[in-house]
């Protein structure tokens, strides 16, 4: 089979490499799957450049998200058929993937492309869990939405419609703006056109938002803060823009709270909690409330470039490498 591999640490289009390998096989309560997909995500770059807060390991090979048929059982392993298309909380850019049969999920293959399955575990994952479990987002509320027309951001804004909140979208650039309207935003902030768009916000919030999806960090967090409700909840979700001092201050006067949101080592914590989670998002997709908006997919061989491309900001939606 054909990976993916890096061996030393750069820029995903430097040190990314097409190697040969053979295909795994399943343990003990592993499945083997046929890849069909493989979701990108903004760590993956930064573990190619050992930037992530987890340590890179050699050989590295990118991809947390993956769809494909199941091919194989491991011993032990009962309630999955072989033949059945899954989404996958693992695996990553090779030709055949083993993973560990709970981190494997039937998806309503009616409902979603393979490209649009591997587009949901990590970023709808996050964007769940930050919205109902850490936020407890009600109804009627307001969700600011930093980086909104990327992954994680396109699922914060389908969740929050879901959830009957009212999204603000902060982008940069019209391509970004007409991504997020057509994915039914009323409120739309182009950073580029307008860089100091606080009070923009608060019109738009009607005085400050309830909650704020912070996926950019930097100088993007020291806005967002200005922009919170009373009672609101401000959370972190990344660093694109880096990592920002949070005055204290501010955060006692106006009476919000910053609220961090590790998912991946939540579910360190509560292995159970991303069945649950992405089941419920698999049924607002048969709803038809979800559909991850996708970048126009890549080629397998291509996949060091779209890695770049995300990099360098070039994507929108949700990357991801077909096979």
């Amino acid at each position: 089979m054909r990976i993916w591999r890096s061996h030393e640490l750069g820029n995903p289009l430097d040190v990314l490499h097409l190697e040969e390998d053979d295909a795994p096989t399943p343990g003990p309560g592993q499945v083997q799957i046929e890849t069909t997909a493989v979701g990108l995500t903004f760590p993956d770059v930064l573990s190619c450049r050992g930037e992530y807060q987890v340590p890179t390991r050699f050989p590295f090979t990118p991809g947390g998200e993956t769809a494909g048929v199941v091919t194989e059982l491991g011993e032990g392993v009962e309630g999955i058929e072989i033949g059945t298309a899954v989404a996958v909380l693992g695996g990553g850019l090779r030709e055949v993937n083993v993973a560990a049969a709970n981190s494997v999920f039937p998806y309503p293959t009616a409902s979603l492309s393979a490209a649009q399955a591997a587009a949901v575990p990590v970023n709808y994952g996050t964007a769940w869990f930050a919205l109902h479990d850490r936020a407890q987002l009600q109804s009627g509320e307001s969700v600011l939405i930093t980086g909104a027309a990327g992954g994680t951001g396109t699922a914060c804004i389908q969740l929050a419609l879901a959830a009957g909140a009212t999204p603000i979208a902060v982008v940069g650039g019209e391509e970004k703006a007409a991504v997020v309207r057509s994915l039914g935003v009323e409120h739309v902030v182009d950073h580029r056109e307008t860089p100091e768009w606080v009070d923009a916000v608060r019109e738009m919030s009607g005085g400050g938002v309830d909650v704020c999806f912070d996926a950019v960090g930097g100088d993007a967090y020291q806005k967002a803060r200005r922009c919170m409700a009373w009672d609101g909840r401000l959370l972190i979700i990344g660093f694109v823009g880096g990592i920002a001092d949070a005055p204290t201050n501010h955060i006692l006067l106006k009476n919000y709270s910053v609220v961090g949101v590790h998912w991946g080592a939540s579910l360190m914590r509560d292995p159970n909690a991303v069945g649950r989670q992405l089941s419920e998002v698999f049924a607002l997709a048969e709803s038809g409330l979800v559909a991850p908006p996708l970048y126009p997919p890549f080629s397998f061989e291509d996949a060091a470039q779209a890695l770049q491309d995300l990099a360098d900001r070039k994507v929108y939606g949700k990357a991801v490498v077909e096979l």
